[in-house]
């Protein structure tokens, strides 16, 4: 048998309150009632109530008064205030003494028993609602799958997934999130034969059926944005993924209009040292390679990948005759945040401030190595959660709020996004090839035929090789590549981690917003 929610209302004129009372008990709620803000403290000091109902309007003890005590006592009951009075003042300190709820006398039955039903009910009528949503739309999306033809479908189709991801998030029908795991999976199925299909063609120059791409994204998104002694802030966030920038973006509300927000395809490899050069440079990583040895570090080298972004920016800002005064910063580190909150008022003087922010691809490898991490972000829910947590504490949300209150606008973007893997794929190399799990550049590659993405000729994929019988090989759906010796620990040291570098809605469909402020 349930038991009945208890219900405290405190009201010095609660006699004239019987006929309400009458009506939430034949709604099945247990109902104390006192006529002083003291005795409904008293009261909630030797019982527990699921929701309290608070006269403002008492003698001795004022219900705001009375508030702050029960706040005090036990902070998590939900208070709905009631009051004779519209008075503002009084609802701004009802609303900061975090009530659950504000209603003006006079007072109706239903209006009372919503408020009730609002807070008591409320995880369970989302969750009822976001699980017959998505049953409704569970058919659609799977119509939409299979039918999908182009880089836009997919898109809308990994738009809708995520949304459905953060919803059924929310709520604990396990069932449901099986059953969107599910889907997801025979999505990611089905994109890495569409790129398989497609990838090659996007890169011929006469293609105009082709997604924006990496290597495109500055001149199509953040340079027509430059104004004349007007600062924009272009911000680059390692390894974000969409799910994670929508957990993101409501923080940001408060501060920002969210004034467009697309998504672009991060080429391949999704991985740092091409994704993000082909960012910054507007190049394909092949003509990079060609035009500028000199900034390229191929993956024999055993220098970092991205010690030149700044470079390649000053390229691309040549190669597009946009001629503006610049800075770019990178922070890997939280003294490096705070040099650029120091440096911020000298940042409002360029047109152009880039700055990249390494901490998500931190975590996202950290979780990987570090048992603590690992154990924090068990999974994408808790991986988004963890993500979210940093963002609120980083120099970077303090960096945002600056911005807004300098009123200037931003475009935020990532380089690529990351996939959970689960299952293992077999490889064979000599010791040249690649090192990264998701993706494999060498020569005499063995493998298994089949839930893989190759590239025989890597120029075609407008891709450096290193020498003349240099293939690639991209990771699909959540495969990793693993070699034959200590394969099984190999397989359960990686597994399950988050990894980038292969073809995946994860990996390649990654947000850019522009945000102005409010």
């Amino acid at each position: 048998m349930t038991q009945k929610s208890s219900i405290l209302w405190a009201d010095d004129e609660i006699d004239l309150l019987k006929p309400h009372i009458l009506f939430l008990q034949q709604k099945g709620y247990d109902i104390t009632t006192v006529n002083s803000g003291i005795d409904a403290v008293e009261e909630v000091e030797n019982h527990n109530f699921d929701v309290i109902f608070l006269d403002e309007m008492m003698p001795g003890m004022t219900g705001l008064e009375t508030l702050q005590q029960i706040k005090q006592i036990k902070p998590q009951i939900p208070v709905v205030m009631i009051t004779k009075s519209e008075e503002e003042h009084i609802m701004d300190d009802a609303i900061g003494g975090k009530i659950a709820d504000y209603l003006i006398k006079p007072l109706n039955p239903s209006q009372i028993w919503l408020s009730v039903k609002k807070i008591l009910q409320n995880r369970q009528l989302i969750e009822e609602r976001t699980t017959h949503s998505y049953q409704q739309d569970f058919m659609n999306i799977s119509m939409a799958i299979g039918e999908a033809e182009d880089h836009e479908d997919w898109a809308n189709i990994y738009r809708k997934l995520t949304y459905w991801d953060i919803q059924i998030d929310s709520t604990e029908n396990k069932s449901m999130h099986e059953v969107l795991e599910t889907q997801k999976t025979e999505a990611n199925s089905s994109f890495a034969r569409f790129v398989k299909d497609h990838y090659l063609t996007w890169l011929e120059e006469k293609n105009q059926q082709k997604p924006m791409l990496s290597n495109q994204v500055m001149k199509r998104k953040v340079f027509p944005k430059i104004k004349e002694k007007k600062p924009l802030f272009f911000i680059v966030i390692d390894n974000l993924r969409l799910d994670q920038w929508e957990e993101i973006e409501p923080l940001l509300t408060p501060y920002f209009n969210v004034r467009e927000k697309d998504t672009y395809y991060s080429i391949l490899p999704t991985t740092t040292a091409y994704a993000r050069n082909a960012l910054f440079s507007g190049m394909m990583p092949l003509d990079m390679a060609r035009f500028y040895p000199n900034l390229w570090e191929d993956e024999d080298s055993d220098d970092g990948k991205n010690n030149f972004e700044e470079d390649w920016l000053k390229i691309n800002l040549e190669k597009n005759r946009i001629q503006c005064k610049t800075s770019y910063s990178k922070v890997i580190q939280t003294n490096q945040g705070k040099a650029v909150l120091d440096q911020f008022h000298s940042m409002l003087q360029n047109e152009l401030n880039v700055l990249v922010y390494n901490f998500v691809d931190m975590v996202s490898h950290a979780r990987t190595d570090m048992k603590m991490i690992r154990e924090l972000a068990p999974d994408e829910s808790a991986y988004r959660s963890l993500t979210k947590s940093w963002f609120e504490h980083s120099s970077l949300f303090e960096l945002l709020k600056k911005i807004q209150a300098a009123g200037a606008e931003v475009v935020v973007t990532t380089d690529h996004g990351t996939k959970k893997v689960n299952r293992p794929y077999r490889i064979i190399g000599d010791k040249n090839v690649t090192t990264n799990l998701r993706y494999k550049q060498g020569k005499n590659l063995n493998f298994e035929g089949g839930k893989v993405f190759e590239v025989r000729k890597p120029e075609e994929a407008k891709l450096p090789k290193l020498n003349v019988s240099s293939t690639y090989v991209f990771a699909v759906e959540d495969y990793f590549f693993a070699y034959p010796n200590n394969y099984n620990y190999y397989v359960n040291y990686y597994k399950d981690t988050f990894q980038h570098g292969g073809v995946s809605l994860e990996e390649m469909i990654v947000p850019i917003v522009h945000l102005s402020p409010k």
